[in-house]
């Protein structure tokens, strides 16, 4: 079980490099094509430290996963989401 948790933690800090690799990739693309972005994955770090009784903010598992303050990374890379961009991210989270 252990090298198990130890093979999961590599490749998701491995997933974690190939999209910070990535910056061309835009959160909304990823919403739109695979349901989840960057934001998730901190969401999803402060959900499942809270389940282990750890206290990281929102800020914190952001940095974890830009690799930078979240609001640098937006000045630096983040483009506005076009209008179809848009149109698609809103058609598939109707609900």
């Amino acid at each position: 079980m252990e090298k198990d948790i130890e093979i999961q933690a590599a490749v998701f800090r491995r997933l974690l490099r190939h999209l910070d690799s990535r910056k061309d990739v835009q959160n909304i693309e990823l919403m739109n094509l695979a349901g989840f972005c960057r934001n998730c994955f901190a969401k999803w770090t402060v959900a499942e430290a809270e389940k282990l009784g750890v206290d990281i903010d929102i800020e914190q598992a952001r940095e974890q996963v830009y690799g930078m303050p979240y609001e640098q990374w937006k000045e630096q890379y983040q483009q506005p989401a076009t209008e179809e961009q848009l149109a698609t991210f809103n058609e598939l989270n109707k609900k």
